[in-house]
């Protein structure tokens, strides 16, 4: 399910940068550092588009671990991703 900005950014731009914004931010991997549970970005209710950096350390809810923990967020070459996209 899409959050509210996610929804709200899918309605107002093109399509094409919609469809553009989507993929890039299915294609950031948030991985905990505590429990190594994985999701995407977009899977997570977040944006990232456009992002100059290829790592990023952040503190997020992790739902298998049940609390906020610190997570690292990098993006996955196309040839791994798989079904992510």
């Amino acid at each position: 399910m899409m959050t509210r900005i996610q929804r709200f950014l899918m309605a107002v731009l093109p399509k094409r940068w919609a469809d553009a914004m989507r993929a890039e931010s299915q294609a950031w991997q948030m991985r905990c550092n505590s429990c190594g549970a994985t999701r995407s970005v977009w899977d997570a209710g977040g944006i990232r588009w456009k992002a100059a950096a290829s790592r990023k350390q952040a503190l997020v809810y992790c739902p298998q671990c049940g609390e906020r923990r610190s997570t690292t967020i990098e993006r996955i070459p196309a040839t791994n991703r798989g079904d992510m996209q």
